[in-house]
């Protein structure tokens, strides 16, 4: 069983010839609402694995609470631990230019009420074994909250340190198992611009000091791992990408459903790899994850 505690959001994107410039206004091409949030991203990549998933999570008491559901809850997804807040659903504003560029604004809305009592609440009942997993999109506090009551009760930890924020580094070091792209990976390791072979001698480094398991996921290049002292690597798939949103939050879904369906290691950090590749082939985060039959065809 999987629970995971992080947020839920609705992306609002309108995309345009150009970005605007401070002050300008341009026109507009097209608008499109999705569901979205990292933890709802990744509780429907899990749940579309083939995995039992409990949401943990707020939304508001506006239009966007049931929409921003509707998509886990079409899937069968455990949404009884998800609370209404009296205040807006969170959001993201999403501006896309004809170059591809883009700027978001995200408005934590709902998710910024999320407290150490519902950190609690996402860890009671869980049991030795079970996967708790979290990103960064809700409060500090709430996270390390569920991180220390996950390990008093031998409950599995997957932590995807995105956003990028200034306590990532910090709530890293206390999961069990720590996903990050390039970036956030140098900010854990404590470590700018360093190169692949810097990136394998950190990953050594860090699993030496912490014993935990550390994935790096490397875009087209597939995703590296170090796990009870031997190193991994795995490849997704040769294609050409229509929209990456999403595919990072994929990959972390079908991991720890992987991991939840009792595949070893090398396999779970495949099928991952191959869930991310195939979400970069459609628009939209929760929209572009994959099925669990589609990955099994791709592999």
């Amino acid at each position: 069983m999987i629970t995971v505690f992080g947020s839920i959001n609705m992306d609002l994107i309108a995309t345009t010839k150009r970005l605007p410039l401070p002050g300008e206004t341009v026109a507009g091409d097209t608008f499109s609402t999705a569901a979205g949030g990292k933890g709802a991203n990744q509780a429907l990549a899990a749940r579309r694995a083939g995995s039992q998933v409990r949401m943990v999570g707020a939304v508001g008491d506006d239009g966007f609470a049931d929409p921003a559901l509707s998509l886990l809850d079409v899937a069968g997804t455990d949404l009884s631990s998800v609370i209404r807040s009296p205040t807006s659903t969170g959001t993201a504003l999403i501006l896309v230019g004809g170059d591809g560029e883009n700027m978001i604004a995200v408005i934590a809305g709902a998710n910024g009420t999320l407290t150490e009592a519902e950190a609690a609440g996402a860890v009671a009942g869980m049991q030795a074994g079970d996967i708790l997993m979290l990103q960064l999109e809700i409060p500090a506090a709430a996270v390390e909250h569920a991180l220390t009551q996950a390990r008093a009760r031998g409950v599995k930890t997957i932590i995807n340190i995105a956003p990028l924020t200034s306590e990532a580094a910090r709530l890293g070091r206390m999961a069990d198992i720590v996903i990050a792209n390039e970036t956030e990976f140098e900010r854990l390791a404590a470590w700018e611009g360093m190169g692949a072979d810097g990136r394998r001698h950190a990953l050594r480094r860090l699993h030496a000091e912490t014993a935990q398991t550390l994935i790096v996921t490397l875009g087209a290049e597939g995703v590296i791992a170090i796990h009870e002292g031997t190193e991994y690597q795995a490849e997704g798939l040769q294609i050409v990408p229509v929209d990456t949103v999403g595919a990072g939050d994929t990959f972390c879904g079908y991991f720890a459903a992987g991991l939840d369906q009792g595949l070893d290691f090398s396999t779970a950090l495949r099928r991952a790899a191959v869930a991310g590749s195939l979400a970069c082939l459609q628009h939209g985060a929760q929209p572009s994850i994959p099925t669990a039959d589609a990955v099994a065809a791709a592999l």
